[in-house]
């Protein structure tokens, strides 16, 4: 029996990725954890298993190719007896994710017919309402990439692409702008942007046109704060744990949150309802060599801020290596950026779409403030601070609450230590 392998839903907003290693050839044995692709996308170096035991037939994909989800890869003719007793071993203890049952379910199902040109929508996976739609609009869905499973076109893609066209129509788009040859003035050079720089820009300039921006900047006195992170640090020191202030925001940000939680939100598909989400998974934005990378740390408000430590350190040290897993790149609800041990008086960061709210972190400093209880002024240690949010959901009253409250959260100490 030959398999066809097909590339997989690569996690949230990963649409597609670039070959950057081919593993196997025809002819060769592989077993279910042996790597068949290692692809490289705007997020992440992955690798591909085979998920099967066989003998490769055919590989149909080379280095430098630009693979979309669902593609087919290769075709594998399977060892049939091999793989049943895969099948009835028992399963693994790690906890299996939406991701991963969506990954096996594509490989197990043959893959969605290649479409080499437009024409009749009969071999489209989409609902009959969609269909429907999609004729009474005069929208041919064949050139709709279904993000569904197995390669089904959603209600969400339909009017992804809706809306789209709206805005495109309404003059929104971005025109090309000439070609200029700066030559004509002096020496240059050439340097190519790094493919996670090139969509991370796209994504970027998406969520700048889509999402009505304002940005409300604050500060807040970290003097006790500071105080407690040098404890701290001392006792992580010891453990292996590096200590910055990032945990202790991510921390008073799960509180603050919960307590507003439109915040932690998404509009739906047809922007008149909000999706309250209640749990409190942080996107935190880390600067590597070919560009930035926002790996999730999920359940913030359950963990210590050891804990976040410990999984900061080794998040940002697999994202500078491409060694992030696609489902550490999904699922957040609320971004942090923080250029704090760079430099800067502050920033108006992008919101990440689908969020509705970014904070942007820059250098603290000792500056003087005036002590009305004393009067006098006193040093005090002050972190500036920015949030940039949707304004289709968040006013601008309701965002400066937000920085006032979580300068005040900030202040007590207390609910750091636990």
């Amino acid at each position: 029996m030959v398999k066809d392998i097909i590339l997989p839903d690569l996690g949230e907003g990963i649409e597609g990725a670039e070959v950057s290693e081919v593993s196997v050839a025809a002819g060769d044995t592989v077993n279910p954890d042996d790597t068949i692709l290692v692809l490289e996308s705007d997020k992440a170096s992955m690798e591909i298993p085979a998920e099967v035991t066989g003998t490769v037939k055919e590989v149909l994909v080379a280095a430098g190719n630009e693979l979309k989800t669902g593609q087919l890869l290769m075709k594998i003719e399977i060892v049939e007896e091999l793989n049943k007793k895969e099948e009835h071993k028992p399963p693994k203890k790690e906890k299996q994710d939406k991701v991963s049952i969506e990954k096996q379910d594509k490989i197990d199902a043959p893959p969605p017919p290649i479409l080499e040109e437009l024409g009749s929508m009969d071999h489209v996976f989409a609902s009959p309402g969609i269909r429907r739609l999609a004729r009474e609009l005069e929208i041919n869905l064949q050139i709709i990439r279904g993000t569904g499973l197995k390669g089904r076109i959603t209600k969400e893609d339909l009017h992804g692409y809706i809306k789209l066209q709206m805005a495109m129509s309404a003059g929104s788009s971005i025109h090309p702008e000439p070609v200029i040859d700066f030559s004509q003035w002096g020496d240059i050079g050439v340097q190519k942007l790094t493919k996670i720089k090139r969509i991370t820009g796209e994504r970027l300039q998406r969520a700048w046109q889509l999402i009505p921006h304002v940005t409300q900047f604050d500060e807040a006195d970290i003097t006790d704060l500071d105080a407690l992170r040098k404890e701290m640090k001392m006792v992580g020191t010891e453990k292996g744990i590096k200590v910055t202030f990032l945990p202790f925001l991510m921390k008073a940000l799960s509180i603050l949150l919960k307590e507003m939680p439109e915040f932690n939100s998404s509009l739906d598909d047809a922007n008149q309802n909000l999706i309250i989400k209640n749990y409190y998974h942080l996107g935190i934005a880390v600067d590597t060599p070919d560009g930035l990378i926002v790996p999730v740390v999920r359940d913030v408000n359950q963990k210590s801020i050891y804990e976040l430590s410990e999984e900061l350190m080794d998040l940002s040290a697999r994202a500078r290596n491409k060694k992030l897993n696609p489902d550490e790149l999904k699922g957040g609800t609320f971004t942090v950026s923080s250029l704090g041990g760079i430099g800067g008086t502050g920033f108006s960061p992008i919101v990440n779409f689908p969020e509705v709210g970014i904070m942007g972190v820059s250098r603290s400093v000792w500056k003087k403030v005036y002590d009305k209880a004393s009067g006098e002024f006193v040093a005090r240690y002050t972190m500036p601070f920015s949030l940039s949010y949707d304004h289709r959901v968040i006013d601008g009253a309701a965002a400066a609450a937000f920085t006032s409250r979580f300068s005040e959260i900030l202040l007590d100490v207390s609910i750091f230590k636990n």
